[in-house]
């Protein structure tokens, strides 16, 4: 199974564009969760409001499926600003970015997404282009090559990343405000799913609504989307309103549980409980043995698994802990001589 497939992955799924859209709140008072965030932003961004100017260019990062690019849009809302959308990866030429700076008109907001994957000549033009509003182009080759600067409005940079520690440190440098996303508390998520199902028209049971947050990795993407299919479940197999009974059939069928692991988790939690005994076992062992790749692994499954105390790491590689056996319904090794 594709990483991006899977049902609880935070990484943003066919389909999922639509949907995240039209659930999407336009300005800070709808935006739930974050609380931290809100409140420095809103201080940004009436300062600059009174000033009459662009904010500053603003630097956002943390897993995905946050609100990265949700909190990018209700920022231009709040200003009042067109935002143009793009990606590090879409950007392969000087003359892409160029393109995109000079249609750029005074107070907008260019969004670039996985900003970590610009190439190393296109960050260099943006160094000027952040800090100067200037956009430097190299006229000829060799000896006789010359640079032209042409002077560009008056703009705000909104650069999306989940791994900051790849961007370089000129770039990073450039970014006035820097704001990390933390995963959401679970309440928040609830709300976050009351909001989304009045939206959908959706009739949901308070402890339906628990059940789905509990099972989120407490990411709004993730409980976006297991809301959409539990409201599929129901609309065939019952009368459209979100049960406790349905909703709990529904993660039977999907095979999620309580805590929103599935059968990928637990295979990783099995291999290291059963063939190695509890570990300590290497990455690259795990991953030959689960069929996963290495990457997967350290950074889409170890995270989630790490931060219920599942899953430990030492130098000599991961071990799974009594919270996990337990979870698993299995019995921790050595426990009974110690009865």
């Amino acid at each position: 199974m594709e990483t991006s497939d899977r049902l609880i992955s935070p990484i943003e799924r066919r389909g999922d564009e639509a949907l995240d859209v039209s659930l999407r709140p336009k300005t800070l008072r709808e935006y739930i969760g974050q609380d931290k965030i809100k409140a420095n932003l809103e201080i940004t961004i009436a300062a600059a409001k009174k000033r009459s100017e662009p904010i500053e260019h603003v630097l956002l990062y943390g897993a995905p499926g946050l609100g990265k690019t949700t909190l990018a849009h209700v920022i231009a809302n709040e200003i009042g600003a067109n935002i143009r959308v793009t990606s590090g990866p879409a950007i392969e030429k000087s003359g892409d970015l160029a393109a995109i700076l000079t249609n750029l008109e005074a107070g907008d907001i260019l969004f670039i997404d996985e900003i970590h994957r610009l190439h190393k000549t296109i960050e260099e033009i943006l160094y000027p282009a952040m800090e100067d509003y200037a956009l430097d182009i190299i006229m000829g080759k060799g000896p006789s090559a010359r640079t032209l600067r042409l002077d560009l409005p008056k703009f705000t940079i909104i650069g999306a990343t989940t791994l900051a520690s790849l961007l370089s440190a000129p770039l990073r440098d450039r970014f006035g405000i820097t704001h990390h996303l933390n995963f959401y508390e679970i309440s928040d998520i609830e709300k976050i799913i009351k909001r989304s199902a009045k939206i959908l028209n959706v009739e949901i049971e308070e402890a339906a609504k628990t059940a789905i947050a509990a099972r989120s990795r407490r990411t709004p993407r993730i409980a976006n989307r297991l809301l959409k299919r539990v409201r599929d479940y129901c609309e065939v197999k019952g009368d459209g309103k979100i049960t406790m009974k349905d909703c709990l059939e529904a993660f039977t069928m999907l095979e999620v549980d309580e805590l929103g692991l599935d059968l990928i988790d637990r295979r990783i939690l099995e291999t290291i409980a059963q063939k190695f005994k509890g570990g300590p076992v290497g990455l690259n062992t795990l991953a030959a043995s689960t069929g996963e790749e290495i990457d997967t692994i350290e950074n889409m499954y170890e995270p989630y698994l790490m931060q219920l105390g599942f899953l430990d790491r030492s130098p000599r590689g991961r071990m799974i802990t009594h919270l996990g056996y337990e979870h698993l319904g299995m019995k921790v090794p050595g426990m009974d001589k110690l009865v």
